[in-house]
């Protein structure tokens, strides 16, 4: 933090501050008021990456790809001083998407969950599960991956190279979060839910539409919902939590003249697993 503002009381010049998945919003709608700015009721969250902004001079938001960002100070969360800035980047986007839904599914110490996907987000999803005591089950189509997700704390992990695979598991499982991006058989993996049972999807397909299949989600009885980010208080809650608790994202720092090459890797499934960009080189 380089410079605050004259009305500024939650930081000062000098402390370590990250910005996340949105930088604006009413704050006066019952939503933002309780600390869910990014369902803001007016519409008037206003996300980080290229999204409409009246106070921007270009009318969107500009991102944090620079040397300087200015934000107002609600969306700014503290990080602490005992986690490096390149580990704490990423749980401003997928450490906060994959710990919003884990904390409302309100699951016990010692439940079967399930994580479908494993990349950026998925591998998060495993380490905070298992953080919180959960028996973590992992579901991957990447076989060379296995070996890293064990070493996540999962207590199992599963290719699925076919649907097949799915089916000693079913009706196993209290919880099951995909962060898979792309079409997929959505009952297949429902079945592996205990009746009742929530499936989380917050991997995002291109165009966001999901194909599901209604008579396969009615036979299981699982409940589908979909998720997004958490609010500012959860932010900073989970970057607080990993800190304290040494989970910390798998990272791979790039620099600029990296970038159109590590996306080609992210969607040949190649990254392992969630890039940083040194943004001195950019």
């Amino acid at each position: 933090m380089t410079t605050v503002g004259k009305k500024v009381t939650k930081f000062k010049v000098g402390d370590r501050a990250g910005v996340g998945c949105m930088v604006d919003s009413c704050l006066q709608c019952e939503s933002c008021k309780h600390g869910e700015e990014q369902f803001c009721d007016n519409g008037a969250t206003v996300f980080t990456y290229g999204y409409p902004d009246k106070t921007s001079p270009s009318g969107i938001s500009q991102g944090g790809y620079s040397n300087n960002i200015v934000v107002r100070d609600h969306f700014a969360v503290h990080i602490p001083d005992h986690i490096s800035l390149e580990q704490a980047s990423p749980l401003l986007c997928a450490g906060i998407t994959t710990y919003s839904p884990l904390m409302n599914a309100g699951f016990k110490p010692g439940d079967k969950i399930g994580v479908a996907g494993i990349g950026g987000l998925g591998h998060l999803a495993v380490k905070l599960a298992v953080a919180k005591g959960a028996e973590v089950y992992a579901f991957t189509t990447s076989p060379d991956k296995v070996k890293d997700v064990r070493g996540f704390g999962a207590k199992e992990v599963v290719v699925v190279d076919d649907v097949a695979k799915l089916k000693p598991y079913k009706g196993k499982f209290d919880y099951l979060i995909s962060t898979i991006p792309a079409q997929f058989d959505v009952a297949a993996y429902a079945s592996v839910l205990k009746r009742g049972g929530f499936f989380t999807q917050v991997g995002m397909p291109v165009g966001f539409n999901l194909t599901l299949s209604t008579i396969g989600l009615a036979n299981t009885h699982v409940n589908f919902n979909a998720s997004l980010i958490g609010g500012m208080p959860e932010t900073q809650e989970v970057v607080d939590y990993c800190a304290d608790n040494k989970v910390y994202p798998q990272i791979q720092i790039i620099n600029a003249k990296q970038i159109n090459d590590a996306w080609t890797k992210v969607l040949n499934k190649k990254a392992r697993y969630r890039y940083v960009i040194d943004a001195a080189t950019i």
